[in-house]
Parts: structure tokens; sequence; C-alpha cells
């Protein structure tokens, strides 16, 4: 299971894909920007709990 290592920096590169996505549509006014921020967020949020999770569970299966 050692693709979960890298699983983590996937949402970092969707954080860079909404942050440009928003900064694009920042200048149109029928758009709506806020939400792609938001979800750049979020992503940013779960890069680093999966981060302190998969340091929680290596600590773990190294104990045993």
């Amino acid at each position: 299971m050692t693709y979960l290592k890298y699983v983590p920096y996937f949402y970092l590169v969707f954080t860079v894909f909404f942050i440009y996505d928003g900064v694009t549509k920042f200048n149109d006014p029928a758009a709506t920007p806020w939400l792609s921020f938001g979800i750049a967020a979020v992503a940013v949020f779960m890069f680093f709990f999966r981060m302190k999770f998969g340091k929680k569970f290596e600590d773990r299966s190294k104990k045993s």
C-alpha cells in the first residue's frame, strides 16, 4: 500500500487547479469564483489531514 503515501499530494494538485480556476473566473461577473476558492481550501485541509493521519498510521504499525 505504498500508493497511500502519494495520495495526499493529489490534493495539492487539486488546490492549484481550483485556485487557477477561481482566479480566471474572478473577472467574469456571471461566474462564481468563491466556490472554486472554497474547494481549494477544503483540498488544503484534506492534504494536511491525510498527512497527519498517514503519520499516525505509520507510527502505529511500527509499534506492533
